[in-house]
């Protein structure tokens, strides 16, 4: 039995793990999530309809393209990878840890507007990619009708994640500003930092694959207008060395100690785009963990430890909402501790560093306006057990 890997071409969060896979060179399959294995099987065992899932090949199930990534690159998978994907240094380390959160989080709203407001040109490609992980019992009939409230909950989820008739053309010039800034770190660079791909690549490639990439609305606008960053998603799709624009076959890392200005320029757009939001959700969890100390360790603290968002509201993400001042305009979004796990990774690694290292990321990180990132704590851990988020003890 090979690897097994359960997602979706459509799906923004198999797009990291597919990519890990693929650029290091890991032999797997992909089934869809209406294969009768994953609905009778992989469901049950991680506890609700969710994707990417890993099958190994003694039947062990990871769910999560971070600890997909984990698997390989700390775990029982270390020898099939190319390379660990986890720079040396603690500054390059904190670097990619903030991309990883930041592709697959901070790039949400542009990937959810450019798929669901744009019909003319998407709906078509979009209705076919959602037959893919649809059960292949299902007449036509019943395979639209599926759709529509697929969909429906999608466009649902997009509105949770701030997409309204007044942020939308604040979405696409905040869009258009991260391509010229990537496209410009890109002339230089062949990955984020450097010559190989690192796990804030592998962040970035869940939102702007699926949904950003592909997807006819934006794929457009990306060729015409960064078609290096439309080179750099090709790249991370493919396990060949890629040996074009850049003329070299040095896979080495940037120096920790002369990060280029368009990488710092990076960061500072992360800042002003989505540190205000995390410090949002990091400031109402708190207040929702105090009012309720009751909450039992090792659990979500709702009636559904399937919930994914911070109460049990219905709906996509769970309920739970935050309030933040966004480009001239006021964002509410829904908070999911997911975000918080993602966090803590970044902050345990620099934990482990010794003083002048950590003093040089956080110096790094103050110049790029992004120090309050270090700081931000939830009054409790967030675990991952049984394929759940939940949380820890109290501090």
């Amino acid at each position: 039995m090979t690897y097994i890997l359960y997602g979706a071409p459509v799906s923004l969060y198999t797009g990291k793990a597919r990519s890990y896979l693929r650029t290091q060179g890991i032999d797997f399959v992909e089934m869809s999530p209406g294969s009768d294995r994953y609905l009778n099987h992989i469901v049950p065992t991680v506890g609700r309809w969710i994707i990417p899932c890993l099958e190994t090949p003694d039947g062990t199930i990871i769910q999560d393209g971070a600890d997909i990534i984990d698997h390989f690159d700390l775990g029982d998978g270390s020898l099939l990878r190319r390379s660990s994907v986890r720079p040396e240094s603690p500054t390059l380390l904190a670097i990619s840890h903030l991309f990883e959160i930041f592709g697959g989080e901070g790039l949400l709203r542009p990937a959810m507007h450019y798929r669901w407001n744009f019909d003319e040109q998407n709906l078509d490609f979009i209705m076919s990619e959602f037959a893919l992980n649809m059960p292949q019992s299902l007449t036509e009939e019943q395979a639209q009708d599926m759709f529509r409230k697929s969909s429906g909950r999608m466009r649902k989820a997009a509105v949770a994640f701030g997409v309204s008739a007044a942020s939308q053309p604040l979405i696409e010039t905040a869009f258009e500003e991260w391509l010229d800034l990537f496209s410009a770190h890109l002339v230089e660079h062949p990955y984020l930092l450097g010559g190989r791909p690192t796990l804030g690549d592998y962040g970035l490639i869940a939102a702007m694959w699926a949904h950003l990439f592909r997807d006819p609305a934006p794929t457009m606008l990306i060729k015409q207008r960064a078609p290096r960053v439309g080179r750099w998603v090709e790249r991370m799709s493919s396990v060949e060395p890629y040996r074009h624009e850049y003329g070299t076959d040095n896979d080495g890392l940037i120096a920790a100690d002369d990060l280029p200005a368009t990488l710092l320029a990076m960061m500072r757009y992360v800042s002003e785009e989505y540190l205000g939001e995390i410090s949002a959700h990091v400031a109402t969890a708190n207040e929702w963990l105090a009012e309720h100390p009751e909450i039992e360790e090792g659990t979500n603290g709702l009636d559904d430890p399937a919930i994914r968002g911070l109460t049990g509201g219905r709906g996509l993400v769970g309920g739970g909402a935050a309030t933040f001042p966004w480009r001239g305009i006021e964002l509410t979004t829904s908070v999911m501790p997911y975000r918080f796990w993602l966090m803590q990774r970044l902050h345990d690694d620099l934990a482990a560093a010794s003083p002048d290292d950590a003093a040089r990321v956080r110096s790094v990180f103050a110049d790029t306006g992004l120090e309050a990132l270090l700081d931000l704590r939830t009054l409790r851990r967030v675990e991952r057990a049984g394929h759940l988020e939940v949380w820890g003890p109290l501090s």
